[in-house]
């Protein structure tokens, strides 16, 4: 059948000559001579058309002629099959007339009889033009064409619209594919059989037959794009890598579904049934229904399974972004009253993931506050909790655009928790006018949470200087990823400087408590005289801090070299000030004095200081001006 279908000499498809947009495609072909039928005014012309009628309907009746039971009237002649369908439609016209001026006449038993046989043809001519054509009558074939023909034409001006696309389809006939051609022949002989069973009172004989072909189509194509029907206890037992699969699946198969499949069996379905509206409307209804209800169900069906993953919110999220995408092509697809079963499952679906997306936010929240305080510091760097936080709300700033929609300023406020340290208990509302967006206010107070978090756990340092610099690193990594996120426009630049000057202070603060005795070892004015005490006292000061900031943490090499920088600022210059001024009170480095009163040189001092902080391990290594008695040795 395909390799008939796609013959170019085939009589059927030999659209060189004849446009296929319309059924009248077939008044431009050569037609041998013929009785006209007219309008059936006297008793001669009755009789007359009812001999021609009955010819030709009694020529192509299966059940009397083996050669009607094996051949196709429309792919055999479609000429023949043109003359057919003006004989039919002048038939039903005949027995009006009948029925209004001779009720008992035997013409109007016969011309019954011969409808039934007539209907009987044009069925099974419908059936084999939609079964071998199935591969060309695709969606996707129907959508390309859609650009071309009207899907809402309608019989009465199908004549005139068919003589205006004529010419532009000849001129564009380089263009067009032979599928499409194929595909347009197809609708026309559909259509054209549509609208004479229809007008003549046999829509449901020509509906089911259409609705048996074209629904297994849906049917299969949602199949083939990888959606399956799944029960809510068989989803519940799937592991989340499995669902997760299927879920990605369905976003690659919902925009193919409602783009390709359900748009041009819609586009077919108008076209073909364009005679009524009711029969298209109703026709379309019921062979989308079931995969319909398969592919827009299936948000609903993920958001009732009970599983917890965090990357569930994504996915909640990536559904209803496609949803709410793909949602004016849906409601303009499926727009009739036969159809409002469809729009209900979809506003549906987007409800339960609106209220899924906030209950899982809500949750993620709750599982940052249940995070234990007491967890290690691990050398004042920066926290798991801080990295899986902030990798979470960067991804989540992905979705601003889904989230404005999903959390509307009508969902805060923001809960208020008694638990928060002090000095972090205020609201982010606060900061912002009504004018905020709520995505804005409900990130800026889920990093607040985190800090909380983080503020609770340095408290639990043994050192200082220790919970500074844990809070610096944390504050600084979470600033970081903000301005390297779309976080940055969610917050503004505000939130950034805000954070940021707050991380230096912390930063500060711990240079003055880890550092501060070591630079207050150092007088302002050097006097010879003091030199033994100061160096002494320096030299005890600098060895004790140095062996405790050498085991914390600082990764981030910009903020690494800043905190190095500041030491080394505040120490060196003054240390060597000594340095040089009891050479000069002396005379010579080798002098003995010197050698029994410093320990290290300014060199020393700036190399030990470079080797500060390095991801967490001590430095190996330091110049080869180091003093090589140096004590610091053992601890490098």
């Amino acid at each position: 059948m395909r390799k008939l279908c796609f013959n170019p000499k085939t009589a059927s498809f030999a659209l060189a000559r004849n446009s296929p947009s319309s059924p009248q495609s077939l008044i431009s072909s050569p037609t041998p001579p013929r009785l006209s039928f007219s309008e059936p005014g006297s008793v001669v012309d009755e009789d007359t058309f009812m001999e021609e009628a009955e010819a030709i309907i009694l020529k192509w009746n299966p059940d009397s002629s083996a050669y009607a039971k094996v051949t196709s009237l429309f792919y055999e002649d479609k000429t023949e099959a043109k003359h057919y369908i003006n004989c039919v439609n002048q038939l039903h016209q005949t027995m009006h007339s009948l029925i209004s001026h001779s009720p008992s006449s035997h013409k109007l038993v016969l011309a019954h009889n011969l409808m039934q046989i007539a209907m009987k043809r044009l069925k099974k001519e419908f059936y084999q033009i939609l079964c071998m054509n199935r591969a060309h009558l695709d969606p996707e074939s129907v959508s390309a064409r859609s650009s071309r023909t009207s899907a809402n034409s309608s019989s009465s001006d199908c004549d005139d619209d068919f003589a205006a696309e004529d010419d532009d389809i000849r001129a564009a006939g380089d263009s067009i594919t032979e599928v499409e051609q194929v595909s347009s022949g197809a609708m026309a002989d559909l259509k054209l059989i549509a609208d004479c069973m229809v007008s003549s009172g046999y829509a449901k004989e020509c509906v089911s037959v259409y609705i048996i072909i074209r629904k297994s189509i849906i049917d299969e194509g949602i199949y083939r794009l990888g959606v399956e029907k799944l029960s809510s206890s068989r989803a519940n037992k799937m592991d989340w890598e499995v669902l997760d699969l299927k879920i990605k699946s369905w976003l690659e198969a919902v925009r193919i579904a409602v783009r390709t499949l359900f748009n041009g069996e819609r586009i077919l379905c108008d076209n073909v049934f364009s005679y009524s509206d009711s029969v298209r409307e109703s026709c379309f209804a019921e062979i989308s229904r079931d995969g319909a209800s398969l592919l827009f169900g299936f948000p609903e069906l993920v958001v009732k399974t009970k599983k917890s993953s965090p990357e569930k919110l994504f996915r909640v999220l990536d559904m209803y972004a496609v949803a709410s995408e793909l949602l004016p092509e849906i409601e303009s697809i499926f727009s009739s009253d036969y159809n409002s079963a469809v729009r209900s499952q979809v506003l549906t679906s987007l409800q339960r993931l609106t209220e899924s997306a906030q209950f899982l936010l809500t949750e993620f929240e709750s599982t940052m506050l249940k995070d234990s305080c007491k967890t290690a510091v691990n050398g004042g760097g920066v926290h798991s909790l801080t990295i899986q936080t902030m990798n979470y709300l960067a991804i989540l700033a992905d979705y601003v655009n889904v989230l404005s929609d999903i959390f509307p300023r009508e969902w805060l406020p923001l809960p208020k928790s008694s638990s928060l340290p002090e000095s972090y208990l205020y609201s982010p509302e606060s900061d912002y006018s009504a004018s905020t967006p709520a995505l804005t206010v409900r990130m800026a107070w889920l990093i607040l949470v985190l800090l909380c978090k983080l503020d609770g756990k340095a408290k639990h340092c043994k050192d200082v200087s220790l919970s500074y610099l844990f809070l610096g690193n944390n504050l600084w990594y979470v600033v970081a990823r903000v301005r390297s996120s779309n976080l940055q426009y969610v917050l503004g630049d505000d939130w950034i400087t805000k954070h940021e000057a707050k991380a230096k202070r912390f930063v500060a603060n711990y240079e003055k408590i880890a550092w501060g005795e070591v630079v207050s070892s150092l007088p302002e004015n050097p006097a010879a005289a003091e030199a033994r005490a100061v160096f002494e006292n320096f030299n005890l000061k600098f060895e004790e801090a140095y062996r405790k900031q050498n085991s914390f943490v600082v990764a981030d090499r910009e903020l690494r070299d800043e905190i190095k920088g500041s030491i080394a600022r505040s120490i060196v210059p003054r240390y060597r000030e000594w340095y040089n001024a009891l050479l000069a009170s002396v005379g010579s480095v080798r002098d003995l004095t010197v050698t029994e009163i410093v320990t290290f040189t300014p060199q020393d001092i700036e190399n030990y200081l470079a080797n500060l902080f390095f991801f967490g391990t001590s430095s190996s290594s330091v110049s080869s001006s180091s003093v090589t008695s140096s004590p610091l040795r053992r601890w490098s």
